[in-house]
Parts: C-alpha cells; sequence; structure tokens
C-alpha cells in the first residue's frame, strides 16, 4: 500500500498504530539519521521499545541492536536504506518475527522523485528476505509518475493507494516580488511573533542571515549539513524548545520535524521544484491555526535556478575525465575495488583538477546514482581504531614498552571487539579518563599506529566514498547519455512549473499547487495572497475604507481578537472583516501576536 498524506498528515501513526496492535516488530527503512533517531526518542518516551542502526554505531551495538531485536521485545527497527543492504542486518531479519515493512519518505525510491537515493531501489530485496510481510510506503510529496514508479520498485501486485487531500486551509501562501529582501524579512519577522523557519539555498547564506538577525537582535540560528551531528541536534533541540525562535537552514532541516506552532516558513531563494517548495512550506501551521508561507522572489532567483541547472549537468566526458580524476587522486588502480569508504576532500580535489567544487560535487551525486561508489551520509565522520596485533602479541607489546601499558588498558576497557572490527572511538573521553587532554590522546594513538600496534583514522569533516564497483577503466565506462539528457529536461520541466508559480497573479496559489500534484477539482484557499486581493477587488471602496478605519480605530485603542472585532462591527459580514484584516495583514498595516491584532500602520 501506498500512502500519500500531507506534511503534517499523520503519517506516522500510520505504522505506528498497526504495528503495535500486532504482535512482533516493525522495519522502519528512512532516509535520515536525524528523523530516525527523532522517532525512537518519542517512541521510548511513550514507553515502548524502539531503536535505530545507524552509520555512527560500532559493530558491537548494531549486534546487540539486532539481537534485542530478535529477543527484546523491541517494537520499531528503524534502518537507512544502506544498512538494509549490510548482510548481518539481513541475516537477522530473517529470525525476526516482523509484522510490517515502511518505507518513509517513499519518493526517494523514485528517480523522478526530488530527492532520490539510489539504495531506495534496493529496498524490494527486503521482500526475498522475509516473504509475505505488508509493506506500507509513506510520502507527502509524489506527482502521477513517482507514485508509478514507487508501486513499480517495491513489486506491489496490487496497486492500493491511499491519497488524502493535500489541501492545508489554514496556511497561506504568498508570493513577494522584491529586491530588498533583508528589508521584507525584518518587517515580517516583526508582524508574525512565532516560531519560524528560513531556508536558503547554501550554507554560506545560512550564516550571513543568521549574523543579520542577530545583529537585528533577533534570537537566530542556523543548521546545514555540514554541521556536526551534535551541532544539529543542539540547535535544533534549542529551536524545538523555543529557546531559539528563528531557524536559518538549507533543505537538510526539516524532515521529520514534529514541532506544530511554527507560524510562518519564508523561502529567501527560489527552491528548483514544487516538490521541495510545498514539503518545506508544510512545515507551518501544523496545528491548525493560521499559518503563512512567504515565498520572497524575483526573475533574478529564476535566472540563478537556470545557471545551477546547467551547473548540476555536466557533460557526459567531463564526468568520465572526474571519474579518472578521482581514482587517480586516491591512487585506485584499474580492477581494484577498496574495502574500506576512503576520505575525499572535494576542495582540494577541485583546486588540483581545477574544477569548482559544484560541478565536482554534482559529478560525485550522478557517479552515486549510477551506483559506481557512495558518499557518505554524514559529513563528520567520528574516529575509528582497531588492533593490528592479536591479544598475544599486544601482551608482549606492553611487557616490553610500559609507557603505552596503561594508555593500551584504557582502550581495552573502554571499547570492546577491538581485535575484530574497527571502533567508532571519542579522544575528549579517553582523554578525561586518561587524566590528560585530546593533542596527548591523539599522539599516542598516532604514534602506536607508526609502531603497527592500531589502525587508527582520525575524526574527518570530509566525505567519504565507498566504492561500490571495482575501478574500471574511463573507455569502459558505460553511461547512459541518453537518460542523463532526459532527466535534465526533466528538471527543467520542474523549474517551469515553479517559475509559472511565483510569476502568476491571478491563480490561487494553492490551486496550483494541488493541481501539481493531481487534484483537479479544489476549491479557492481565499487565504493566499492572490486570494486575498481578489476578494479586496470585490468589497466596494467605500464599504472597504469604513470597514478599515473602523478596525484602525479599535486597534489603535487595544489589541483584539477577530471575535471581538466581529462583536465591534456587528451590522458587517464576518468573511468581509476577515478579508480585510488579511489585506491590512499583507500589506503591513495590522500585526498579529497569538489570536489577537494590533495597528502597525
Amino acid at each position: 500500500t501506498l500512502a500519500l498524506l500531507p506534511t503534517g498528515g499523520g503519517k506516522s501513526i500510520c505504522y505506528q498504530v498497526p504495528a503495535l496492535l500486532n504482535e512482533g516488530i516493525c522495519i522502519v527503512i528512512s532516509p535520515l539519521i536525524a528523523l530516525m533517531n527523532d522517532q525512537v526518542r518519542f517512541l521510548k518516551s511513550k514507553g515502548i521499545k524502539s531503536v535505530a542502526i545507524t552509520s555512527n554505531m560500532h559493530f558491537s551495538e548494531i549486534d546487540t541492536a539486532l539481537t534485542n531485536c530478535i529477543y527484546g521485545g523491541i517494537k520499531f527497527l528503524y534502518l537507512s536504506p544502506e544498512k538494509l543492504q549490510n548482510e548481518l542486518v539481513q541475516t537477522r531479519i530473517k529470525e525476526m518475527n516482523v509484522n510490517l515493512i515502511t518505507v518513509d519518505e517513499a519518493h526517494c525510491i523514485s528517480e523522478w522523485g526530488h530527492n532520490f537515493r539510489p539504495a531506495f531501489r534496493h529496498i524490494d530485496e527486503i521482500r526475498e528476505i522475509i516473504p509475505n510481510i505488508p509493506v506500507l510506503a509513506l510520502t507527502a510529496t509524489a506527482t502521477s509518475s513517482v507514485i508509478h514508479d514507487i508501486q513499480e520498485s517495491l513489486n506491489f501486485k496490487e496497486k492500493n493507494l491511499i491519497q488524502s487531500s493535500f489541501s492545508r486551509g489554514n496556511l497561506s501562501y504568498v508570493v513577494d516580488d522584491v529586491e530588498d529582501k533583508k528589508s521584507r524579512l525584518i518587517k515580517l519577522l516583526n508582524k508574525i511573533k512565532s516560531s519560524v523557519i528560513i531556508y536558503v539555498g547554501s550554507r554560506k547564506a545560512a550564516k550571513e542571515i543568521t549574523h543579520f538577525l542577530v545583529e537585528n537582535k533577533f534570537s537566530a540560528n542556523f543548521y546545514h549539513g555540514g554541521l556536526s551531528a551534535k551541532n544539529r541536534d543542539d540547535r535544533q533541540e534549542s529551536w524545538t524548545k523555543n529557546q531559539t525562535r528563528i531557524m536559518v537552514a538549507t533543505n537538510a532541516f526539516g524532515m521529520g520535524i514534529d514541532k506544530a506552532d511554527v507560524k510562518l516558513v519564508v523561502h529567501l531563494e527560489l527552491p528548483s521544484t514544487i516538490e521541495a517548495y510545498f514539503q518545506e512550506a508544510g512545515r507551518a501551521g501544523r496545528n491548525g491555526e493560521t499559518a503563512y508561507a512567504f515565498l520572497l522572489a524575483n526573475s533574478n532567483d529564476i535566472r540563478k535556478q537556470e545557471e545551477l541547472l546547467s551547473l548540476r549537468y555536466p557533460s557526459i566526458k567531463d564526468i568520465k575525465m572526474c571519474y579518472q580524476d578521482i581514482a587517480n587522486y586516491l591512487q585506485i588502480a584499474e580492477g581494484v575495488l577498496p574495502i574500506e569508504p576512503i576520505p575525499f576532500n572535494i576542495l582540494k580535489f577541485s583546486e588540483r583538477y581545477k574544477s569548482t567544487y559544484l560541478k565536482t560535487f554534482n559529478i560525485l551525486k550522478y557517479l552515486e546514482k549510477e551506483e559506481l561508489f557512495k558518499i557518505s551520509d554524514t559529513l563528520h565522520t567520528p574516529s575509528k581504531l582497531i588492533m593490528n596485533v592479536n591479544n598475544s602479541e599486544l601482551y608482549k607489546f606492553q611487557i616490553s614498552n610500559k609507557y603505552y601499558d596503561r594508555f593500551i588498558k584504557l582502550l581495552l576497557r573502554s571499547y570492546g571487539n577491538l581485535f575484530n572490527n574497527y571502533v567508532f572511538i571519542n579522544e575528549l573521553q579517553l582523554a578525561e579518563r586518561y587524566n590528560s587532554d585530546v593533542t596527548e590522546v591523539k599522539r599516542l594513538l598516532i604514534k602506536l599506529q607508526q609502531l603497527e600496534i592500531v589502525k587508527y583514522q582520525e575524526q574527518n569533516s570530509n566525505p567519504q566514498l565507498t566504492f561500490i564497483k571495482a575501478r574500471k577503466d574511463v573507455e569502459a565506462l558505460q553511461l547512459n547519455e541518453v537518460k542523463w539528457e532526459k532527466r535534465k529536461e526533466y528538471e527543467k520541466n520542474k523549474l517551469n512549473r515553479i517559475s509559472d508559480y511565483i510569476s502568476t497573479n491571478k491563480t490561487c496559489r494553492s490551486k496550483m499547487l494541488l493541481h501539481y500534484f493531481g487534484e483537479e477539482n479544489s476549491e479557492k484557499c481565499g487565504v493566499c495572497d492572490v486570494c486575498v486581493l481578489e476578494k479586496r477587488k470585490n468589497i466596494k471602496d467605500k464599504e472597504f475604507l469604513r470597514i478599515s478605519n473602523k478596525i484602525k480605530e479599535y486597534l489603535q485603542e487595544k489589541e483584539h481578537s477577530l471575535e471581538e472585532i466581529c462583536t465591534l462591527l456587528p451590522n458587517t459580514n464576518e468573511q468581509e472583516i476577515i478579508n480585510i484584516l488579511n489585506f491590512l495583514f499583507d500589506n503591513d498595516k495590522v500585526g498579529k501576536y497569538g489570536n489577537k491584532y494590533h495597528w502597525k500602520g
């Protein structure tokens, strides 16, 4: 079954309730570590046994978690699609009493989806490992082509589709054609005093806008995929608890965020697709109260997206050349398949081979889609360690090298299974236990590596490449140019659709968005900028002036709720009052705090 539900529409309940009602465990395949961890925290807070297996866990931790899933009464196991391909995970899943398989954010399966992940293409293999288990796929954004792709990829025998309307009646979509976006942003933040998300197109912009807001006395922080996991978690928690009011973020933020009181989402740059915009804008107003999604855009934004699109699609010739350069840079000979993930500094590589960071990154993403290698899903891989000698050899070394004895004993006490697998380590914790500092701990680890006692990989902030296929001769590299051009044309059409969205001032914004997702007969929302302006035109000028002047008079005296204003204007149609309030609000004459309006002038 495929279920299409709007953002905030209760997708999690769709698998949590049936899984709890039935004996056994539910396996949830999810694309983001943060999303999995959030769900596990929530379920545990309700007393429900849950576990997530992620890339930053030790082998022993994974082994224990899987054992608990078989014998320990765990009800929910969260996995990334990449972890699902792990041989140990597949072996242990066969021993579990699975009652449901859930694929969250299922649009990632589709090559035509806006967040395609190659590993999602292999999810159907779980149906061979544990046949005859029901599969539920969930997403908040899918066009007809994506729906078809999901159903085909998951081998649905029957194309069961549950689709609720994507309509969000409480959410007012507004497009502002402005040159001075920062000034407009300040006005919006002063007008709508609530929890806010501001989306930008780059990490640099996230930092700059945050700095600008803090200078203007706003409580703000930034979030992007380049931050450490701890940094991301801390900032998200601070924002969720309303300790930070404004989160300035790239598209790395938001998936799985369950914060009901966000009244304002602002896009300072044009998203590349309707899907991305709809999902991000939909993070406002989850509590059902009036909320706003502002898109500050102009013709320059369209040109910028067109330029980015051309950069995202370099020529096949450039891709092949880059593949060869990567192999040479990493010193991988033809026919060799590296066993371990390899740190890859995109910036240094780009400088050496006279490319740009963006071009290299886009080629990497393409080669990942072709499943030649995969790029780590986190940019901060913890340090890891493995013993390079056996037990008896290590003992002899400790006897003859007393200087290292206490430190080696600390390593063995702190981390199990060091002789069999790489184990993630924390140098800061080791330093505290050793009554030393991090520099000294790293020096000891490097020295032990030089003595060939351990293999030590220090934490790095570079992506890691894991080769899936052995390095090929570039002439033997088969890349589908027709498919590549088709994909480029497809994305160009997507960009045209969002360009149309910001260019119109005649069609209800909500109707346009819903039509894109196949809802042909939706009603006008009545609250977007287009609808509000249309209603203003339908109220006679004399009547408009009478009502707006009365509202001004009352609000200059004190704040009032809608109900109070309607009581003060007993002979006036309530809908006309609402329309005029919306118009005054959009034109920065009226502000709102909670359910109370105030006059700004």
